[in-house]
């Protein structure tokens, strides 16, 4: 593969797909991962329509041999990975009474335990070629804890701790880590049903207070471009109207 390979794990309808098509109008390979591999087929054909090129697979993030053999056979297959972006989400919403032993599991698997498998799989390769990029996707429960939202906050905490530390290490070693903190509603169908199921039409929501995804995708491209004598760790984003 001449061009650069961008990874994307938790490439999903919105936001991943947004980064994917971001990136591979800027010239780079996408290659992507879902637990449902088989639902890539309508976003890669968007990419080559447009003139870019991507490769789908099936991906359990969670799994420690899955983390292992894929980013062996992404590197084997495409070539080596210049960026890193995990994007896998877990935003689920149950009062702490109820929130049950399986859920709590589930969403810190997906948030933190997922997020240092490829976090790890990634540095082992971007270490021994002196650069790359690793990226992860946070969220307003990064930074603070709100009702009904234990378990996704205790694992955006935890993602959050393990970005810094890797920062902190890879930084020295030519590697890019950054946590960037999504603090906003995005335009996505599981916020706006939130919003039906709020009393809230979202389509009578004044313009911009739900986030573009292509937005995110910019501010993901942005930080991969900057210069390294001014590297940024965390960069949070929100729409103009959000209070924070």
């Amino acid at each position: 593969m001449s061009k650069p390979i961008c990874l994307i794990i938790g490439a999903g309808d919105y936001i991943g797909a947004a980064i994917a098509k971001r990136f591979a109008k800027g010239g780079y390979h996408i290659a992507m991962g879902r637990r449902r591999g088989e639902m890539f087929a309508h976003l890669i054909a968007e990419i080559e329509a447009e003139g870019g090129s991507a490769t789908g697979y099936t991906w359990d993030a969670r799994k420690e041999e899955t983390a292992e053999e894929m980013f062996a056979k992404v590197e084997a297959d495409l070539g080596p990975i210049d960026i890193c972006i995990f994007n896998v989400g877990g935003n689920v919403y149950f009062p702490i009474a109820d929130t049950t032993e399986r859920v709590f599991r589930k969403v810190w698997e997906m948030c933190a335990y997922a997020a240092f498998l490829s976090g790890r799989e990634a540095a082992k390769y971007m270490v021994l070629r002196k650069q790359g990029s690793i990226f992860f996707t946070g969220a307003t429960a990064s930074m603070k804890g709100n009702a009904g939202f234990a378990a996704f906050a205790s694992g955006k905490f935890a993602l959050r701790g393990l970005a810094q530390a890797m920062a902190r290490e890879l930084g020295p070693k030519n590697i890019h880590v950054a946590h960037l903190i999504i603090d906003a509603g995005v335009d996505t169908e599981f916020v706006r049903d939130r919003k039906r199921q709020a009393g809230i039409d979202p389509n009578d929501l004044p313009e911009d207070t739900l986030m573009n995804p292509i937005s995110i995708a910019e501010a993901y491209w942005y930080l991969h471009h900057q210069p390294r004598d001014g590297w940024t760790h965390e960069l949070d984003i929100r729409p103009f109207a959000e209070k924070f």
